[in-house]
C-alpha cells in the first residue's frame, strides 16, 4: 500500500468501492502545517468514466487496482474509438478518445513504447513513453544562422499538438518531445 505522495499519473487505484484512473496530480504545501503537502488528484472511474477531484494528505495510504500494461501499437480510428493492436497476441483494444484526449497528441501509425492499461480485461487508458518523435508540420521559416538558444517559436506537429521549439527548427524536421511535460528535448532521427 502506497502514501498518497507515492502515487503516479497513470497508476490505478481503488477508492470508494470502484477503481479509478489517475490523470493529474497537484502538490501543494499550505502555510501553516506542520510539514504535510497536499496532494489533489483528478481521477477517472474506469468502469463510468466519472470524474472525482479528491485531496490527500501525503501520508495517506492507498490501494493500488490490479491493472495488466500490455505493449500495443496505434492501428486505426474508428469513429470516437481508437484502436490500438497487442504487440503479442493482435488483440485489439478500442479506446474511447475522451479517455485518452491528451495522450492521443502523442501518437501516430509508428510511436513505439505504448502501453494499452487494462482493469479486468477492459481497456482503460495509454501509458506513454517517456519520449516521441513527432513531424513539425507548420512553423515560422528557420532563421539563418540562428542557435539552440533560449528563443523559441510556436510549431504544430504531425498530431494536431503544439509545443514551443528552437527559432532553428523548420518544417519538415523530426523533433524528439518529453511526453510528461510537453517540451521540445533535441531533433529527432529521419
Amino acid at each position: 500500500m502506497p502514501k498518497a505522495s507515492e502515487v503516479k499519473k497513470n497508476q490505478a487505484i481503488e477508492f470508494n468501492g470502484g477503481v479509478y484512473i489517475i490523470k493529474d496530480i497537484e502538490r501543494s504545501v499550505p502555510q501553516g502545517r506542520a510539514g504535510g503537502s497536499l496532494y489533489r488528484m483528478r481521477m477517472y472511474n474506469v468502469v463510468t468514466g466519472g470524474k472525482v477531484d479528491e485531496t490527500f494528505k501525503d501520508v495517506d495510504m492507498l490501494n493500488y487496482a490490479d491493472l495488466i500494461r500490455r505493449a500495443s501499437m496505434f492501428s486505426y480510428l474508428d469513429g470516437e474509438e481508437y484502436v490500438f493492436m497487442d504487440n503479442e497476441d493482435y488483440t485489439p483494444y478500442n479506446i474511447h478518445k475522451d479517455a485518452i484526449a491528451e495522450e492521443v497528441l502523442f501518437i501516430n501509425e509508428s510511436t513505439q513504447g505504448v502501453q494499452v492499461i487494462l482493469v479486468d480485461g477492459t481497456p482503460v487508458g495509454l501509458d506513454l513513453p517517456s519520449s516521441v518523435e513527432l513531424e513539425v508540420l507548420e512553423t515560422d521559416p528557420s532563421i539563418k544562422g540562428a542557435s539552440a538558444t533560449s528563443r523559441t517559436k510556436p510549431a504544430t506537429l504531425s498530431t494536431g499538438l503544439i509545443i514551443q521549439v528552437p527559432e532553428h527548427i523548420s518544417t519538415g524536421d523530426i523533433v524528439k518531445i518529453n511526453t510528461e511535460e510537453k517540451k521540445f528535448m533535441g531533433r529527432g532521427d529521419k
